[in-house]
């Protein structure tokens, strides 16, 4: 066993996709102040550090292959006297690998290719990149021989068996792993699987940030021999955070508490929120506020992301808005000191039914001037949006979007979704959580019966099931995979199985129109679920011999 020590400062850094130049100016100040102020002797970044994480078909622009090539030799010239493991793609005869290299004194010393690349769920790796080989390599540093491997292949038996059988004494595995409720147990978990297989401490070095709906979370981490972590970052936080691999073992350092289920996904909330509106070079955010609990849990999610400065609320009241949602919506707007107007909707609902009226003569109100409301709403805002360059916010839950509760160019204009991921329930389990922290909703919205305001007394119970039922039928559905029938033997009533599940599939076109909002699940909208709009699919029933 060696007698050497080494100290590892692990980067979790918050980049920018397709920003080479940045990206790199961030690595050369990280290194250094690693180097000098915690004296360490090598330094870990993120999966494709210089690229940012995922960036996806501007890896086929030869524009980005270029300036990869030129960002490493600068990083060469910049760095020394510490060395340096990150990630970069790395093209060759061979294709295109995502690669983890270290840097020592100027020159790349070697390269690991991922081997296990990921093509499900979020990740579409097969279409940019070619296998490494084994997807790990030993090199040493300070005397002592240490492994690399690159993300998906820490959850692997091969590649951390590979390193130990090489000689390793400790791998170092570089991530970008996005985040979804649970999934700092799941990495956890994985990678002890992979110690008590290969006998090697880990260290695991992940990416922080939001990207388009990605959020990355950190927690950073380092888990020596036995299984135990001695060493967990911060969720949701850049830094460099240190460990020592002294005779032979992790020391203990640093391990910050892990954040309880709501906490974890609100900051998710924020971060992917305040990125969104940042990296895309919006000055702030607008949004409708209508008293209700969705509209008021995304004005406390764009304050606490960009400050109460950066944000404007409008109210717009239309003949059936109740009085105490005007009052309740200016009271959320005052507690939490943000800029607000009131512009009814009256004035541009009347003149679409006037210039209406001939087309429609003869047929009875229905959802159409429901629907002329909201897009009376959406056509207000998005002009707010256009004159004061500010990000349009959209309010919708999942539980709305599930089954096509929301108005095309109505309350779905917008640039993005905070709560898009989120079913109704949770919506109110996280409005009540921020209010522990400190007072941003108003109590009555979040014990009031939830309605659109489109017609007089309306509710949502009027045409959904109780959000109880709808999102525990909408969890077997859509995250699960549940057949109707299995469904239905869980206990739920028939017609209402049988009902959400159309309402589902016929909503996908909806659902494609929608803004990006944050992923803070399995199966998200978008990137996860991805469904024909066009569909001859039936359910198969065998209880009824077939289809229906």
């Amino acid at each position: 066993m060696t007698t050497e020590s080494l100290n590892i400062a692990v980067a979790q850094l918050n980049l920018k996709v397709g920003d080479v130049r940045g990206n790199v100016d961030r690595v050369i100040a990280a290194a250094i102040e690693a180097r000098d102020t915690h004296r360490a002797d090598l330094v870990m970044f993120p999966e494709l550090t210089l690229t940012g994480y995922p960036p996806e078909d501007l890896l086929l622009r030869p524009g980005l292959e270029q300036a990869v090539s030129m960002g490493l030799a600068r990083l060469c010239r910049a760095i020394s006297g510490i060395d340096v493991v990150l990630g970069y793609p790395r093209s060759s005869v061979g294709g295109r690998r995502n690669v983890a290299g270290l840097i020592r004194d100027g020159e790349i010393v070697m390269e690991v290719a991922k081997h296990n690349l990921p093509n499900y769920a979020v990740f579409d790796e097969k279409r940019y990149f070619d296998a490494g080989e084994t997807g790990a390599g030993v090199v040493e540093v300070n005397g002592i021989e240490v492994g690399l491997t690159v993300c998906e292949d820490i959850w692997f038996e091969g590649p951390a068996r590979h390193c130990a059988a090489q000689g390793a004494e400790l791998i170092l595995n570089i991530n970008a792993s996005p985040f979804h409720a649970g999934k700092r147990e799941r990495r956890e978990a994985e990678v002890a699987k992979r110690i008590a297989e290969s006998g090697l401490p880990v260290v695991y070095g992940n990416l922080v940030g939001g990207q388009d709906e990605l959020v990355f979370d950190g927690e950073s981490f380092a888990m020596n021999a036995e299984g135990e972590v001695v060493m967990r970052a911060p969720a949701f936080e850049e830094g460099l955070y240190t460990v020592r691999f002294e005779q032979g073992r992790l020391q203990a350092a640093s391990v910050c508490e892990p954040l309880p289920r709501l906490a974890s996904i609100y900051r998710a909330l924020v971060l992917g929120t305040r990125d969104y509106v940042c990296k895309t070079g919006f000055s702030g955010t607008v949004l409708g506020l209508s008293g209700g609990i969705d509209s008021a849990l995304v004005l406390t999610i764009a304050v606490d992301a960009l400050g109460a400065e950066n944000v404007h609320a409008v109210l717009m009241p239309s003949r059936y808005t109740a009085d105490i949602s005007v009052s309740d919506a200016l009271a959320e707007a005052e507690m939490l000191d943000v800029a607000h107007d009131i512009v009814p909707i009256e004035g541009p609902f009347k003149a679409f039914l006037d210039v209406l009226e001939p087309v429609f003569q003869g047929a009875e109100a229905d959802i159409t001037e429901e629907n002329l409301q909201a897009r009376s709403r959406g056509v207000i805002l998005m002009a707010i949006s256009n004159k004061q360059g500010r990000m349009l916010l959209t309010t919708g839950n999942k539980s709305e979007m599930s089954v096509g509760y929301a108005t095309l160019y109505g309350d779905m204009n917008g640039g993005y979704a905070p709560l898009k991921d989120c079913p109704k329930l949770l919506v109110y389990a996280l409005a009540r959580y921020r209010n522990a922290i400190s007072p941003a909703i108003p109590e009555r919205v979040i014990t009031r019966p939830p309605s659109a305001e489109l017609r007089p007394d309306q509710t949502d119970q009027d045409s959904l099931p109780p959000y109880d039922v709808l999102d525990a039928i909408l969890e077997r559905y859509i995250e699960r995979d549940y057949s109707v029938t299995d469904i239905i033997a869980d206990g739920f009533d028939e017609a209402d199985v049988r009902r959400i599940a159309r309402l589902v599939d016929i909503n996908e076109y909806k659902r494609r129109q929608a803004p990006p909002g944050v992923r803070i699940s399995e199966r998200a909208f978008g990137r996860d679920r991805r469904y024909p709009i066009a569909s001859g699919y039936s359910h198969v029933d065998p209880a009824r011999g077939g289809h229906y």
